[in-house]
C-alpha cells in the first residue's frame, strides 16, 4: 500500500486521508509497510494518516541520535502546518514519539505506543540482529513475533540487507546506543498527554513488565493487552490493534 512517497526538502513521507493528523513512526528495523492495515483503517475513519521516513540512515553520524530524530518529527509537523498531531510509534518509533512529546509538548495532542523502547535498556540492544548468515538473521527476525510466520521472506531480506550494509549498520548501532542512554523513567511522570499503550502479551523484546512500568509512570495512560502477540502488535494482530485504538480515541474524544 505504501507507494508514491512525497518528497519535500529533507522530508520524505506517505500521506492518505483527511482530518485530524495521525503521524506513524516506524521502528529501527521497521518499514512503513508494517502499518498498512492501520493506515487504511484510520484514513477511512476521518484521520489524515502520515508516515514520515525517519532519517535513521541519512543524518550525519555524530547527529544520529533519538533527540535529533524527535526534533525532525517536530520540524515535520511545523513544515506540514499540522498544528497538534497524534503520534503513534512502535519500538524505537514509540521512544521518538515520547521524546518528541517531552521536548515539544505544544505540537502533540496524544500518544500511542506499542513495544516502545525508552525504559528497558536491553530492548534496543537485542531488537536488531548483528551481522551474520541469513539463517541466523531469519531466526532473529522470527523471534520478534509470537507467530514466526509473520516474519516473511520480504521482512527477513530487508533486515539482512540492512545489517550487511556498513553505513546502515553503523547508524543502527549509533541509534541503539543513543536510545539506551536516553532512558525516560524520570521524564514520564511530568508528561500529561493522553497515552494509549497497546502491548503484546508475549513480547520478548520489550516484555510485558515494561508496558506496566510505562502505565505506572505516565500520568494519563491506558494499557491494553493483545494475547498471542509479540513486539509488533499492529503487524501480528492488526484488526484487534485497530479496534482497541479506535475505541480509545473515541472514548477520549480525540
Amino acid at each position: 500500500m505504501i507507494k508514491n512517497l512525497k518528497s519535500e526538502g529533507k522530508f520524505s513521507y506517505f500521506e492518505i486521508g483527511e482530518g485530524k493528523p495521525l503521524i506513524i513512526l516506524h521502528g529501527l528495523m521497521g518499514g512503513l509497510s508494517n502499518f498498512d492495515t492501520v493506515t487504511k483503517h484510520f484514513s477511512d475513519k476521518g484521520y489524515k494518516v502520515i508516515l514520515p521516513e525517519l532519517p535513521i540512515y541519512t543524518l550525519p553520524l555524530l547527529k544520529t541520535n533519538v533527540k535529533n530524530i524527535a526534533t525532525y518529527v517536530k520540524d515535520f509537523i511545523v513544515h506540514k502546518n499540522l498544528g497538534k498531531a497524534i503520534l503513534l510509534g512502535n519500538s524505537l518509533g514509540g521512544h521518538i514519539a515520547l521524546l518528541c512529546a517531552k521536548l515539544y509538548p505544544e505540537y502533540i495532542e496524544a500518544l500511542v505506543i506499542t513495544g516502545s523502547s525508552g525504559l528497558y535498556e536491553s530492548a534496543m540492544g537485542e531488537s536488531y540482529p548483528k551481522r551474520g548468515d541469513y539463517e541466523y538473521i531469519k531466526k532473529k527476525a522470527e523471534g520478534v513475533f509470537y507467530d514466526p510466520a509473520v516474519a516473511t521472506k520480504e521482512i527477513v531480506d530487508e533486515v539482512y540487507e540492512t545489517v550487511n550494509d556498513r553505513n546502515k549498520l553503523i547508524r543502527t548501532l549509533a541509534i541503539a546506543k543513543s536510545a539506551i542512554r536516553h532512558n525516560m523513567a524520570k521524564d514520564l511522570p511530568k508528561m500529561n498527554h493522553p497515552t494509549c499503550i497497546i502491548w503484546g502479551k508475549n513480547d520478548s523484546v520489550t516484555p510485558p513488565n515494561v508496558a506496566e512500568e510505562f502505565n505506572e509512570l505516565l500520568p494519563d495512560s491506558d494499557l491494553f493487552w493483545i494475547d498471542e502477540c509479540g513486539h509488533a502488535a499492529m503487524m501480528e494482530h492488526p484488526i484487534e490493534f485497530n479496534i482497541i485504538l479506535d475505541k480509545w480515541l473515541t472514548a477520549r474524544g480525540i
